[in-house]
């Protein structure tokens, strides 16, 4: 059992059934009446995002995530197929499980799978990865306003907003969690 006093962003809780991952949190004391937390809670099943306010001190069951480093090998269509390194098993996650990942997912690249009571719950990137540039348009002589930026598509099909600079072929590094150019490498 774990407090709402003990709440971070990442914990995953169990709530009705569905298990649940700590997106933010706010502890709230107003001047009348009880405090609380007012939570944004992710179902790591369906991805959906709900708003939920607990009792300051509300006791629920903590979720225990087991995660498995697997290789992504490859998408048909509507599933994706990840490979655990250790035992070469094979497991198939769908769109929908994965929705936040897909546009950067490439062939080869290792991603931690979630499990909770053997049952697969998700999937994440590691935090940051180096992916080439296909296409962006060129930067203009001239153009040089301070912290401009212009879209960029990656070999994956995502594409993010990179500074002026940054031409076709380039390899960039991105944080995989806000989808944000970090450097060029």
């Amino acid at each position: 059992m774990i407090s709402t006093s003990n709440f971070k962003r990442g914990l995953t809780i169990e709530l009705n059934g569905e298990i649940y991952s700590i997106v933010d949190f706010q502890h709230v004391k107003p001047g009348k009446g009880g405090a609380f937390v007012r939570t944004k809670l992710k179902n790591l099943k369906s991805g959906l995002v709900l708003d939920k306010t607990f009792r300051a001190g509300e006791k629920m069951e903590q979720a225990i995530i087991d995660k498995k480093t697997m290789q992504y090998l490859y998408s048909d269509g509507s599933d994706y197929c990840f490979m655990n390194k250790e035992n070469y098993e094979q497991i198939s996650l769908s769109k929908e499980q994965i929705s936040e990942i897909v546009d950067l997912l490439k062939e080869g690249n290792d991603v931690d799978v979630a499990f909770c009571k053997g049952e697969l719950v998700g999937a994440e990137l590691p935090n940051f990865m180096s992916l080439k540039v296909i296409k962006t348009m060129p930067g203009v002589k001239g153009n040089t306003v301070s912290g401009a930026l212009k879209p960029a598509t990656l070999e994956t099909g995502a594409i993010i907003q990179v500074p002026l600079f940054i031409k076709e072929g380039d390899v960039i590094k991105i944080d995989t969690r806000e989808k944000k150019y970090i450097e060029r490498e």
